[in-house]
């Protein structure tokens, strides 16, 4: 049996891979994944051809690629999404069960930033004002249960104070709310919305929810939330999943191709040009993650009423 699965292994792939995108084209997600579909005939010795299968806050999309063969040739971009759909409401799959995770790609740091007019220079505070003037602190985020929803919940409850979430459609318009003084805190995923605004001056950040200080230019001295105390570590990572179930040769194969291409001096350029941090991930390690992080959301969802938000905003 061990000599028939190595030579289906050495055969794989055998054809193109379809990778689903569980976004509209155009966003950062199908982005990276046009990049990579331009590194696959060199590392995989095989197109990737990448399809967009937006819709159902990702789940459509997902859908899909749990629902698919575990044989090697459909594949997708995950995020922690995956995690959170789960936790809101019915899903046809339990996601974090029915994917198994290949490689992490990039991840986005988790930044908290506020207007310059502000007074507080950092978390420490913003923190006691916000413990003086509880609710008073109005938080703006990219939707309801989006993930710097739940980043932002994720803060208030660690520092133990109360702010007020105002969800918006975009993280480009909670920009706008906080420009606008409607809101006095932000909390973005895609720190290159606020670049011109603090190189401007009229945008200061406060901290970065990352293990470590960012690499991003120009963010590489905004100190982390653990460094101020707050033990918070959450990022937007992107990866790359399959259905549960796939053999170990494919599954090897594919993680190795995925290195490789991540590891290519032509990616690094793209990233860096686009102010992107490459956090790669091998299989066992970017299981780990998917562990640990599966645990922080389930809590914070459990504990803040997100969930109850949302499904009161269904009916």
């Amino acid at each position: 049996m061990g000599a028939k699965e190595s030579v289906v292994s050495e055969k794989y792939p055998a054809k193109p891979i379809t990778m689903i995108v569980p976004f509209a084209a155009g966003g950062s997600t199908d982005m990276l994944a046009r990049v990579l579909e331009g590194f696959a005939q060199k590392y995989l010795g095989q197109p990737l051809i990448v399809v967009n299968i937006p819709g159902g806050a990702c789940t459509i999309g997902m859908n899909e690629l749990a629902g698919a063969s575990p044989d090697g040739y459909t594949i997708g971009m995950v995020g922690p999404s995956l995690m959170l759909q789960p936790l809101y409401g019915q899903t046809r799959y339990h996601y974090p069960t029915a994917l198994e995770p290949l490689v992490n790609v990039i991840a986005f740091p988790t930044v908290l930033a506020t207007s310059s007019e502000k007074p507080w220079k950092d978390l420490r505070e913003l923190i006691s004002y916000a413990k003086q003037h509880p609710g008073e602190i109005k938080f703006a985020h990219g939707g309801l249960g989006t993930g710097t929803h739940v980043a932002g919940e994720m803060f208030a409850q660690e520092a133990g104070i109360q702010i007020a979430q105002v969800p918006f459609r975009s993280e480009a318009e909670s920009l706008a709310a906080l420009l606008g003084g409607h809101v006095q805190l932000i909390c973005v995923s895609n720190p290159a919305v606020l670049t011109d605004h603090i190189k401007n001056g009229t945008v200061r950040i406060l901290g970065v929810a990352e293990a470590s200080r960012s690499t991003i230019p120009g963010f590489e001295n905004v100190p982390t939330f653990k460094e101020q105390g707050i033990n918070i570590s959450f990022n937007f990572w992107n990866g790359i999943a399959a259905p549960k179930g796939l053999a170990a040769g494919e599954k090897n194969r594919l993680a190795e191709g995925f290195r490789k291409m991540i590891e290519d001096p032509e990616f690094k350029k793209n990233m860096e040009e686009w102010g992107i941090s490459i956090q790669y991930m091998g299989p066992e390690e970017f299981s780990a993650r998917w562990i640990e992080d599966n645990a922080k959301l389930t809590k914070t969802i459990k504990e803040t009423g997100i969930a109850e938000l949302i499904a009161a905003q269904k009916k």
